[in-house]
C-alpha cells in the first residue's frame, strides 16, 4: 500500500478519470498521499481520495454498509476532516448534519468537552444544544419527571426518545476525539445508531410492580452509545474500546489492518 501511495505521489498529475476493472473493499486507499514533511505529520494524507469522484463514492459506500437496516436521524462530523465523509455520508442517507465544532467558533449555546488529540495535545470541542436533544412529549414534567400517561394502570405508547446520531470522522488513532464527541452525544440523549447488544423496550421507563405503573427512575435522559464510522479505526487502546462497546465501521481490509497500526 505504501508503495502504490508513492507512486501516485510521485505521478506528475493526478488520475481522477482511472477506476480498476474490480473495485474491492479499499482499493481506493491507495489514494492517499504519504507523509514528506516529519514527525509532526500524519502518515498518510486521506484527502488525496476525496479528489477522486469514484474513490470518495466508494469510500462513502463501504462505510455506511454496515449500517444498512439502521434507523439513522442525522449524522455528526467531527471538526475538521471528518466534516467531509460526515457531509458526504448525510447527503447519501438524505438526512440532516450536525458540526462537531473545536470550541470558539460557534455563536449559540453549546455544551463543551474537553480531549487530548493523536499528538496527546489537550483540546476542547463543543456542539449546539439545540440539535438533537430529545423533544419534551406531551404530559412531561420539564424535568423529566413521572408524566401524566404514565399514573395509570395500564401501559401507554412511549415518548419520542433523542435523534439517533451516527459519527463520522477521519481517522481514530487512539480515540480520544472520537470518545469525547461520543461524550457530547449521549450528554444531549441521542439515542443509538445500530446499538450493540440487546436494548429495553425504552431505556427511561420501567414497570413498577407494586403500583402497577409506569415510573421514570432517572432525572434525566440516559446515556446511551452511537455508530461510529472512520476510513480507519487503529486497534489503539482507545480503538478497541471504541470497537468493543460501540457498532463501528471502517474502510481497511483485514490483511491491510497490521500495516495500519504499526505505522
Amino acid at each position: 500500500l505504501h508503495a502504490q501511495c508513492l507512486q501516485r505521489l510521485q505521478s506528475p498529475r493526478m488520475d481522477l478519470c482511472h477506476v480498476p476493472a474490480t473495485r474491492e473493499k479499499g482499493w481506493y486507499l491507495a489514494l492517499m498521499a504519504p507523509n514528506v514533511k516529519g514527525p509532526n505529520y500524519a502518515w498518510l494524507d486521506p484527502s488525496r481520495l476525496y479528489c477522486h469522484p469514484q474513490g470518495l463514492q466508494d469510500c462513502v459506500a463501504d462505510l455506511l454498509q454496515p449500517f444498512q437496516g439502521d434507523a439513522i436521524d442525522m449524522v455528526a462530523g467531527i471538526d475538521a476532516m471528518g466534516f467531509i465523509l460526515g457531509a458526504a455520508a448525510a447527503a447519501t442517507l438524505q438526512k440532516g448534519f450536525l458540526a462537531i465544532r473545536k470550541a470558539g467558533h460557534l455563536c449559540v449555546q453549546t455544551v463543551a468537552q474537553p480531549y487530548s488529540d493523536y499528538s496527546g495535545r489537550e483540546k476542547v470541542m463543543e456542539v449546539r444544544t439545540d440539535a438533537i436533544t430529545p423533544g419534551e412529549p406531551a404530559g412531561c414534567s420539564p424535568l423529566w419527571g413521572l408524566p401524566v400517561w404514565a399514573q395509570g394502570t395500564h401501559p401507554q405508547p412511549l415518548p419520542p426518545a433523542g435523534l439517533r446520531i451516527l459519527l463520522v470522522d477521519q481517522w481514530v488513532e487512539t480515540g480520544g476525539t472520537m470518545r469525547a464527541a461520543i461524550e457530547l452525544v449521549e450528554r444531549l440523549g441521542g439515542v443509538v445508531a445500530g446499538r450493540r447488544g440487546h436494548p429495553r423496550v425504552h431505556p427511561w421507563v420501567q414497570w413498577d410492580h407494586h403500583s402497577h405503573r409506569l415510573w421514570r427512575p432517572v432525572l434525566s435522559p440516559p446515556c446511551v452509545p452511537t455508530g461510529v464510522a472512520a476510513i480507519c479505526m487503529e486497534n489503539s487502546e482507545g480503538g478497541k474500546w471504541i470497537q468493543e462497546r460501540y457498532k463501528c465501521s471502517h474502510c481497511v481490509p483485514p490483511h491491510l489492518q497490521p500495516h495500519f497500526d504499526q505505522h
